[in-house]
């Protein structure tokens, strides 16, 4: 059978030969899908709490060390590489790392596909971590499956889950013929014996010691009776107190009375095998204590072949068991164990009704029926993938300027960093970096009442003023809230940005008064960029500096850095560039598009031919570096930061990196004339419109915002500071553009839905 507009899928979660619940059942859930489903392709990544132990079958395309963040990233890179068209997530607390396994979300996080995850545990009181990761799961998720219909519940009024999200597909089990006990009973020495039957990994969850507190009532009754604990130790306990545990519930049966009647049988056997000891069993029992216990895949299986159960009446029991398909008795009650036991031993016909009942409702759970029911959830999440926005790239026509998102989330002091979807979060206060960037794109709004304008030069003016730390010779980067300051000197980058800001001020603010302001601070603070080592720092004082050339020609400071920092970042090329690396470091991070764009104005600055030169070549590569296969602006995700000589990750894109390309290319276009440099700006400048690798406008409606970032499974739904002014100093940039050349189309007012 083929699944329905599927042929590839990724799966996650634990799988044999490690020794777990979980991994038996991602194992039986892969060869479900793949008996099925014959010509369905199933990548599974496993689960890996001991790196190297075990001997994974070839179905295992790679193992995540549990704990090893890094490899969840990795990981989520060879499922978007690879083809998969969804990821079926097999979730339990405890499997992965971080706290509550947050490391989990970070792998979906950078998935563009559709994921569904079926839950192993749902939480009646989740912890904060468990609910944070949970809930971000079930926002992450097109779909999850519970086994239960009251996980159901549980999901919708503990998390506000969405009822049409949650399907409810029973733990799945194989297919084994109706058979009598005694045929089965001679294959363990068991002959002429009543078994009572658990099984399982062996912990105090399982709930043992009431069962054993329950045999000297039902040897008394029944002689012949032997109650089996069938599995090894759990390997969490092992690790903390080896077989302590047995050797404790070894003891109470001897002190009891009834060793004879108790046997433990200690391993962790094969389905096969697991499935002939649940046949030789006359009554299967699952005493557990916790109420909350929605998945028992040892209670499904003993339905499965038609066991009689007596159970505590835990989520999933409760429902299996309902309507005469089992026996529940009250919790840690020992004596209600012995019974509803006795009773069942000593009236085989009932026995025998019971069991023909358990047999048939199994019969509803074969893993079959699990596999179409999943692949239908499956189809229909991948068949209703959101449309994505497919506006031809050259009708995407430039935006307007507009500082009505930079107004909101700016106030007396300045302008606020971070922002909660549009609304200002005033937790983390405001940073020069964003004050900066609001004083540069003052100046270069055309059409801007002069009103307006001058207030807010002023403020930002102000704060970057305020900024300035005049015993350490440094700006201040953070403040918060309430005006104090979080450190006495910023970062390089943030002084270098102040810098930059300065220098644009003095050469274009509209108003004398704010020019003199400028150059005034400049020449008061920027001896402080000889100093600076970061080479994004550099480039930032150095576009200061050009700026001050331009607005007192002969300024012999703005020279000086000009001149120094274009020679080391011409000998920092030199140092680093490789036959396939033309870059001036050996790693790619944010603002790349500043470094060649710092060249080239102060190679027109200066008549430095050599300085032109370079920031051409350099701006060609990082370029080409931020093209998709398709032909769309790539920004340089996040998620590549750091990694030496390397090919840029698709994700996080941040709008900071659209707006240094556009502007980048802007001055290798006044630097040469080239109108390539001109499509190139556009280029980068569509991205916020939508022409990028999700199909998706960042720029938001009506009122200038923009959102925070591109991810793989779409957008970072923020407004931040940074991602505002990004998109508007870029929609200056292209304004200018638009009029120095004639070739941009003509802005317009509205922004991209």
């Amino acid at each position: 059978m083929k699944a329905p507009n599927i042929q590839h899928l990724a799966l996650i979660g634990n799988f044999l030969p490690r020794k777990c619940g979980l991994a038996t059942y991602t194992t039986d859930t892969h060869a479900a899908l793949k008996q099925r489903f014959p010509d369905l392709k199933v990548d599974v990544y496993a689960m890996d709490d001991h790196p190297g132990r075990y001997d994974y079958p070839d179905a295992v395309t790679a193992a995540i060390p549990e704990q090893d963040r890094v490899a969840y990233l990795g990981a989520a890179r060879a499922i978007e590489a690879s083809g998969a068209q969804a990821l079926w997530v097999q979730h339990e607390y405890g499997i992965y790392g971080g706290p509550a396994g947050d490391y989990l979300i970070a792998l979906l996080d950078r998935l563009s596909i559709p994921v569904i995850a079926t839950l192993h545990t749902v939480l009646e009181n989740p912890d904060p971590d468990q609910r944070r990761v949970m809930e971000a799961l079930l926002r992450r998720a097109a779909r999850v499956i519970v086994m239960a219909d009251k996980g159901r519940d549980i999901l919708k009024r503990v998390h506000g889950a969405d009822d049409r999200k949650i399907a409810t597909i029973p733990h799945g089990v194989p297919d084994r013929p109706f058979a009598d006990p005694r045929d089965f009973k001679p294959r363990f020495g068991w002959q002429g014996r009543e078994v009572i039957l658990t099984f399982g990994l062996l912990a105090p969850s399982k709930g043992i010691e009431a069962m054993i507190e329950a045999m000297p009532a039902i040897a008394a009754a029944r002689p012949d009776a032997l109650y089996v604990i069938l599995g090894a130790t759990h390997p969490n306990l092992v690790v903390r107190e080896g077989e302590a545990y047995r050797d404790r519930l070894k003891a109470q049966a001897a002190d009891l009375g009834v060793a004879g009647h108790v046997a433990f049988v200690d391993g962790f056997v094969e389905q096969g095998a697991l499935l002939d000891y649940l046949q030789a069993a006359e009554v299967y029992a699952t005493p557990y204590p916790n109420p909350a216990q929605i998945t028992s895949g040892t209670l499904s299986y003993a339905v499965a072949v038609g066991k009689p159960v007596v159970s505590t009446p835990y989520i999933h029991a409760a429902e299996i068991l309902a309507d005469g398909h089992g026996v529940l008795v009250p919790f840690q009650d020992s004596a209600a164990l012995a019974r509803e036991i006795v009773r069942l031993l000593a009236d085989e016909p009932a026995r025998m009704a019971l069991a023909a009942r358990a047999y048939a409702r199994g019969r509803t759970m074969l893993w079959p029926r699990l596999a179409e029911a999943a692949m239908d959830a499956l189809a229909a999440i991948v068949a209703a993938r959101p449309r994505r926005f497919a506006r031809p790239a050259k009708a995407l026509v430039p935006l307007e300027p507009d500082l009505a998102a930079v107004e909101r989330m700016s106030d007396a002091t300045g302008m606020l960093q971070h922002s909660i979807y549009s609304v200002p979060d005033r937790r983390h206060g405001y940073c020069i970096d964003d004050n900066a960037r609001a004083l540069i794109l003052m100046s270069r709004v055309e059409a801007m009442d002069e009103g307006l304008r001058d207030k807010w030069t002023s403020v930002y003016a102000a704060f970057v003023q305020y900024a300035w730390n005049p015993d350490l010779r440094r700006f201040r980067n953070f403040m918060n809230f309430d005006r104090t300051w979080c450190e006495d000197a910023g970062s390089e980058d943030s002084n270098g940005r102040a810098l930059w800001a300065l220098g644009v001020t003095a050469r274009d603010a509209r108003a004398q008064k704010h020019r003199d302001w400028a150059s005034a601070l400049f020449d008061a603070t920027a001896p402080i960029a000889l100093e600076l080592g970061s080479p994004r720092a550099r480039a930032f004082a150095m576009l200061g500096g050009a700026a001050m050339l331009g607005a007192h020609p002969g300024h012999a400071l703005g020279r000086e850095i000009l001149t120094r920092f274009g020679e080391e970042l011409i000998a920092l090329l030199d140092r680093n560039r490789r036959p396939e690396w033309q870059w001036f470091e050996i790693v790619l991070a944010y603002d790349n598009a500043r470094l060649p764009e710092a060249l080239l104005r102060a190679g027109t600055a200066l008549g430095r031919r050599d300085f032109t030169g370079v920031g051409l070549e350099t701006l060609e590569w990082i370029v080409g570096r931020q093209t998709s296969p398709e032909g769309r602006f790539r920004a340089v995700g996040t998620e590549s930061f750091g990694r030496a000589y390397a090919a840029p990750l698709q994700f996080d894109q941040q709008p900071l990196e659209a707006q240094a390309t556009v502007e980048a290319c802007v001055a290798a276009h006044e630097a040469t004339g080239d109108k390539r440099w001109v499509e190139e700006a556009m280029r980068a400048y569509r991205w916020y419109l939508g022409a990028n690798d999700l199909e998706l406008p960042l720029a938001s409606a009506q009122d200038g915002g923009c959102f925070d970032g591109l991810m793989p499974h779409g957008l970072n739904r923020n407004q931040g500071a940074e991602s505002i002014l990004a998109l508007q100093l870029a929609n200056c940039a292209i304004s200018a553009l638009s009029k120095a050349t004639g070739n941009v189309a003509t802005p317009v007012r509205a922004a991209v839905a």
